[in-house]
This record gives structure tokens, sequence and C-alpha cells, in this order.
């Protein structure tokens, strides 16, 4: 179920706050957050955000054909790398 229109997009305050700093400073610089459930907001357009996986931060460049995505989910958390060749199971 989606969020209702009444409430504004959900952005975290401190994520926000960032944003809107260096958008008066028109400065690009790397902005760490844990809120992979954000949703990305027209203010955020030609930022850097490092959104954080568990282990490491990936590095996001956030463009026009993003916004009303959440965060989370342009940065995995899982790498799948295959099925082991020594794994019968996954031939039958």
């Amino acid at each position: 179920m989606t969020r209702s229109f009444k409430k504004n997009p959900f952005v975290a305050n401190h994520l926000l706050r960032k944003i809107d700093k260096l958008n008066t400073k028109t400065e690009k610089e790397l902005i760490k957050t844990w809120s992979r459930a954000s949703t990305i907001i027209p203010t955020m357009i030609g930022h850097f955000l490092g959104v954080h996986t568990g282990k490491s931060y990936v590095t996001i460049y956030i463009t026009d054909r993003m916004v009303g995505h959440k965060l989370g989910e342009f940065a995995p958390t899982l790498n799948f790398e295959g099925h082991p060749k020594s794994d019968n199971r996954s031939r039958r």
C-alpha cells in the first residue's frame, strides 16, 4: 500500500536539512545516509548520496528520472555471484 497523498513523501529530516544546506551553498558534496526508505524528491537532483547497504556505502548520483523512487532501490544489499560449480541441485 502506498503512502497517502495528504501526507508528503517520506524523507528523513536529517537528510532534508543537509540537502537544503548544500543547495544554499551551491556546493557538491557526498552525503552519507542510512535512510534507505527515503523518497527521492526534486531538490535532491544533482547531488551525490552514499546509501548504506549494511556493510558499506554505495555512491549514487541523483538524476531527474529517479524522482519518486526510494534510495534503497539503487543500492543492492546482496550481490548474487552465481551458483557454485559443484552444486548438483542447481542443474536439475
